[in-house]
Order: C-alpha cells, then sequence, then structure tokens
C-alpha cells in the first residue's frame, strides 16, 4: 500500500510515477476522502471535548443548569456516534482506492509494457544441434520422465505425474537449491499451504486478484486458499511485529509446491510441463532497512544467477518496464531461459523489490537503533527457482543425438546418473 501522506503532500509526484504502470490515474477520489475523513475526526475530536469540558464542571451548576448540561451532552453524544459512523464509512472507501493501487516503480524502471523490457546480459550460448532436436515432451515420454496422461486422468488438465528418473531430477533440482541457499546463509522454512486472508492481502494480491487463487470453503472473514507461491507464506512471517535493527537482513528460502488457477494454454509455447496447475518452487526472501535494499536486490539476483551458472544452461536477464511488474513490486528482473524447440525464452525467476509497500499493508517495521524509532522494513522476493520450466530446458538443451540427455555435473550426486536414459 500506498503512503497516504506521501500522496497528500506531493500527488503531482506520485501521479507522475504511476503514470508509468497505468493508463489512467486520478487521485482526485483519494484527496477528497482523505480531506473528508481528517475534517470528521477533528469535529469528533472537538465535540469530545467540549462534552468533556461539560462534564467537569456539571457539579457545580445547580439543578436545571444540570439539566440543561445532560441534555446537550446528550445531544453531543449522537452527534459525535453519527461522525464516527460516517468517518468509519469514509475511511472504508479511502482504504478501497488506495487498495487498489499498485506500488510506485522505481526511479529509474522505465513505463510501458514487455515492449519496453530490456536485456541486461546473456550467460552461455544457445545450443546447436548436428540432428534433428526433440521438444520436452517427446523426451520425456521416450525416456519415461513425465506421465501426461495419467497426472490428466488424476488431477485434470494442467497437472503431470513424475516417473522415475523425471522424479529423481526433480528432486535432485529441488536438493541443488537447499544446498546452495543454505549456503548462502538463508534460513530454510517449510511453510503451511494453506493460508488465511491477511497473507494475501500483505502480499498485495488480494482483494484485487483474490480470483486468481484457489480458494477454500469458508466464511468471508475466514477466506483461505492454497498458496499460490511461498512468497505469499514467508512474507507474512513478521507481519505485525517489530525487529530489531541488528537483526537485518532477516533471509528466508522455502520449498513449496505452488497451486495457480491459471489455465495452461494449448499453444505451441504452453505444451507440457511450460505452464500448469501445480508445481514445484524455492523462494528466497529478505527483509532489510531501507537503504541497504538496492544492494540485498542485486545479491539475490546473483543467487538466482549463480545457480543458473551451475547448471549450465543458456539463460539471459531482463529489466522489467513498469506495466510488466506485478502490483507489489517496484522492481524486477527475470532471468529467462532459452528453450530451444520454441526458439524463445521462457521465465524462470523474478527478483522483485517492494519497498515499503507490502510492509505498509502487514505493519512490518524495525526500531532503528539510533534514534529509537520505528520504520516500516522493505521486502524482496526471488524464485530461485521455479522446476516446471527448468526441468524442459535441461531436457532440450542438453539431449544428445541418441537420444539420451547429459545432466549437468552439479545434478549427479542428486539424481545418481550423468545421464537420462532408458
Amino acid at each position: 500500500m500506498l503512503d497516504i501522506n506521501l500522496i497528500r503532500t506531493d500527488a503531482a509526484k506520485v501521479a507522475l510515477a504511476l503514470s508509468k504502470r497505468l493508463d489512467n490515474v486520478d487521485l482526485a477520489p483519494v484527496l477528497e476522502l482523505d480531506k473528508k475523513r481528517r475534517a470528521l475526526i477533528v469535529e469528533a475530536d472537538a465535540l469530545k471535548m467540549k462534552k468533556n469540558a461539560a462534564s467537569a464542571g456539571v457539579k457545580k451548576l445547580d439543578p436545571a443548569a444540570q439539566q440543561a448540561v445532560f441534555a446537550e451532552m446528550k445531544e453531543i453524544s449522537a452527534r459525535v456516534k453519527a461522525i464516527d459512523t460516517e468517518a468509519a464509512a469514509v475511511e472504508a472507501e479511502l482504504n478501497a482506492l488506495m487498495e487498489g493501487l499498485p506500488n510506485l516503480p522505481a526511479d529509474d524502471v522505465v513505463a510501458g509494457g514487455k515492449e519496453n523490457n530490456a536485456v541486461l546480459r546473456e550467460w552461455g550460448k544457445k545450443p546447436e544441434f548436428a540432428f534433428e532436436p526433440k521438444d520436452h515432451l517427446a523426451l520425456c515420454k521416450e525416456l519415461a520422465l513425465i506421465d501426461y496422461e495419467r497426472g490428466v486422468k488424476l488431477g485434470g488438465t494442467g497437472f503431470w505425474v513424475y516417473r522415475d528418473l523425471g522424479a529423481r531430477l526433480e528432486w535432485g533440482l529441488l536438493n541443488l537449491f537447499v544446498e546452495t541457499h543454505l549456503a548462502n546463509g538463508y534460513s530454510f522454512t517449510l511453510p503451511p499451504h494453506i493460508l488465511n486472508y491477511e497473507c494475501g492481502y500483505t502480499a498485495g494480491q488480494f482483494p484485487k486478484f483474490k480470483d486468481d487463487v484457489f480458494l477454500l470453503a469458508g466464511a468471508p472473514d475466514k477466506t483461505q486458499f492454497l498458496l499460490p507461491t511461498a512468497e505469499t507464506a514467508l512474507i507474512s512471517l513478521h507481519r505485525d511485529e517489530i525487529l530489531k535493527e541488528e537483526e537485518l537482513p532477516k533471509k528466508y528460502f522455502a520449498y513449496s509446491p505452488c497451486y495457480r488457477k491459471e489455465a495452461g494454454g494449448y499453444g505451441s509455447n504452453e505444451r507440457g510441463m511450460i505452464r500448469g496447475h501445480q508445481f514445484n518452487k524455492v523462494e528466497l526472501i529478505q527483509f532489510a532497512k531501507p537503504e541497504d535494499s538496492p544492494a540485498v536486490f542485486d545479491e539475490m539476483v546473483g543467487h538466482v544467477e549463480a545457480v543458473m551458472q551451475k547448471l549450465g544452461l543458456h539463460y539471459r536477464l531482463v529489466k522489467l518496464a513498469a506495466k510488466d511488474c506485478s502490483a507489489s513490486m517496484a522492481r524486477t528482473y527475470d532471468i529467462e531461459v532459452w528453450i530451444p524447440s520454441m526458439k524463445c525464452y521462457k521465465e524462470v525467476s523474478s527478483v522483485s523489490n517492494a519497498h515499503d509497500y507490502q510492509a505498509r499493508r502487514g505493519s512490518m517495521r524495525f526500531k532503528r537503533a539510533a534514534t529509537g524509532k520505528n520504520e516500516l522494513l522493505h521486502t524482496l522476493n526471488g524464485s530461485c527457482l521455479a522446476t516446471s520450466r527448468l526441468f524442459p530446458a535441461i531436457l532440450e538443451q542438453f539431449q544428445q543425438a541418441d537420444g539420451t540427455v547429459t545432466l549437468p555435473e552439479a545434478l549427479r550426486k542428486y539424481v545418481g546418473t550423468d545421464k537420462l536414459t532408458i
């Protein structure tokens, strides 16, 4: 959530920043409701002071005068109650508008959508084949790695079953990520897969994107859902808490399946494991001081790239334009892996800095040692990594003419073999 004080004091600056990611920006309703809310609070406070002053002196009055004061106090109480009711309604309307506003893009994030994304660098070379390469669907079937038909039988479209070496490769990737992130100083966390509404709200996904998740039955104020990413859980670990400055940065990572309501596509670029309703991912989260978050962001990008380089996969790093960043994020870099059969890159990781947007929604603060004051944290997240697109990339980039797949050396000890073969 944005800072209402910033909108109040420099609405033009906020509107200019939001125009990078919104076609139409009108902060006038926000300012009008904020002005009305503050005016009602001032009026109610003045009436309460008047009532308190009258109450303090009523004992000194004669009975007739007391009755007049009591009558006035009753009128004041009724008016205060009416004002409080009106102020609550105005505040709810104001909050609804504020909740709908996305984060302000970082100053150096350019306006526009995907057309303005910038490739910052590439690593490795696109594989070249002296034979007719196969796509990952064919490789998965021929090597008996994935059972798509039984996945659909068990869960419907958008689900699959890992089998034998396929299951070992999937788990080997997760083992590599866990070992790497432990070495990088992150705390290993296994969060619940069923989350409450407050988790979705703090992450910035609710209420606007509530329909994108798998909601579970329950009362509206007790909404629970299947986590779409471990970020949604981890970001609320310190909700409504005040951390000590010396504790920062806090570094967590979690493994979880991710449950997405989005439907798998039927086009050539959405086949197989590229998009589904359930996939595995390891997520990185850091809670940092505002002045440290740019360096923390770079550190997290480095952690993701290091894993990609361990795997030897050709990829590129892309800086997203404002409209391509998710609503909660001020800055996002995507790591995109090359899928040879599709002749395109697919996102396997997004590293983002939310600045204080999520912290304000979740009341997550730290006490500044030098001043003793509480300040909002900066929250950062990065997937490292989603396996459902790494798996196809490994199969396609490292396939051999005889139909086998040579495994990256970093995975061999986890999978128990140096190649995938029948």
